[in-house]
């Protein structure tokens, strides 16, 4: 049924057509929307056989989720930014047990200083945690990704979470199709897990393994992310024969055909490359794109597939690797060895900054003309940060930064040195 909604409403209502069993709900935006309306739909009932648990912070959160998957039934959370950092000793407890837990990361920036708008550092500051990581172009795609997430969980027994850019897809208002409740129970049969605490048959779970067993147990998380790259792309064609979209799998491409360039990708920033890249086909450049769904386990060789016949790539990335740069771009070039391409980073959009077709349309005619840095900072400030790092260099005490930088662009009052 197509409907006009904002793509949080259109997660909770794909989650709870996922008859889900146990919900953990802590707010923190830009995901509040999402469990306010399931806490809304196990109240009126409309969500039947639900139990909504409300939790005093994102620890308590995960930490709920991982007894509720344990006893065996369908369980379901959400968080963002530093929300997602708080849970991280349970997040890494989840995987390594084996519990088929979804959660949505509402991506956002983290902290300090505080930022509440969008960008790729909070989950992929947890890329090696264990868990399946699906980034959503538009909000069907996210509605379409958390009910092939349950399917994917439960089949390998493995936690997926399901990553939607914060306030540009959770907020947002679009029309989606939204499916029946016939077709998902029709993709995605009842919850049979593969372990069950009983009290009948009393077992210990997270028990303490020492070095005889212990490398024996993390390869075996990494083998199930093995399986996961072979089960994402058949998911995604099982899901297309009920539900008439092809949404899903590994990667997907655009106007690659022919591509000298291709710029890499992941999430919302998508669309407004691929606006860019058509009017530079126009213009008669040769460029295309490919998105990144599964970030973890990530595609190499579906990756270094879709760039055989380029010249040279642009990973452009909302997200940085603290003194190294890029994070997708180190995964890139481990799937493009000995191809003998040229590779770029861009990083781009931190803590919610615009990405504009005009700043990509020079960037792309840069990169086609190999005059690229090969880590480049889309539309950075140079003035401002050369002026602090000056700065820095005479004034012993020079005060925080972030405030500091505020004060020279104006945005808040100044203060004599």
């Amino acid at each position: 049924m197509l409907k006009q909604c904002e793509g949080s409403h259109a997660v909770a209502e794909a989650v709870a057509l996922c008859r889900p069993e146990v919900i953990c709900a802590y707010p923190i935006s830009p995901q509040t929307h999402i469990v306010e309306g399931l806490g809304e739909m196990v109240k009126s009932g409309d969500l039947k056989d639900c139990e909504f648990i409300n939790v005093e912070s994102e620890f308590a959160a995960m930490s709920v989720a991982i007894g509720s998957s344990a006893t065996g039934a369908r369980t379901y959370t959400a968080t963002a930014s530093q929300g997602l950092l708080f849970m991280v000793e349970a997040v890494y407890n989840a995987s390594g047990l084996g519990l088929p837990i979804v959660m949505t990361v509402a991506n956002r920036a983290i902290g300090a200083p505080i930022n509440i708008w969008n960008d790729h550092s909070d989950s992929l500051s947890q890329r090696d945690c264990g868990w399946i990581q699906l980034f959503a172009e538009t909000n069907q795609e996210a509605l379409d990704l958390h009910i092939q997430a349950f399917k994917l969980a439960e089949e390998l027994s493995l936690p997926v979470m399901v990553c939607m850019d914060g306030f540009i897809l959770t907020h947002a208002y679009e029309r989606v199709d939204m499916p029946t409740q016939e077709q998902v129970d029709a993709f995605l049969p009842p919850y049979e897990p593969r372990q069950v605490l009983d009290p009948a048959e009393p077992v210990s779970i997270g028990a303490m393994v020492g070095p005889e067993a212990f490398m024996e147990v993390r390869y075996l998380a990494h083998a199930k992310q093995m399986q996961a790259l072979e089960r994402i792309p058949q998911l995604a064609q099982e899901f297309e024969k009920v539900f008439g979209r092809a949404i899903g799998g590994l990667i997907h491409t655009y106007r690659a055909d022919d591509a000298d360039t291709m710029v890499i990708a992941m999430g919302s920033v998508l669309g407004t490359i691929k606006d860019t890249v058509d009017e530079m086909r126009s213009a008669g450049h040769k460029i295309g794109v490919l998105g990144i769904t599964s970030f973890r386990p990530f595609p190499l060789a579906a990756v270094a597939a879709a760039l055989k016949h380029c010249k040279r790539f642009v990973v452009l990335e909302k997200s940085l690797a603290v003194g190294i740069g890029g994070i997708v771009a180190t995964n890139v070039r481990m799937a493009v060895t000995g191809m003998g391409l040229k590779g770029y980073t861009v990083v781009a959009g931190l803590g919610g900054r615009a990405i504009t077709m005009k700043s990509l349309g020079a960037l792309f005619e840069k990169a086609g003309r190999d005059e690229l840095e090969l880590l480049t900072f889309l539309d950075l400030d140079w003035n401002v940060v050369n002026k602090q790092l000056e700065r820095e260099k005479q004034v012993r005490r020079s005060g925080p930064a972030a405030e500091a930088m505020l004060r020279d662009i104006g945005a808040v009052a100044a203060r004599n040195y």
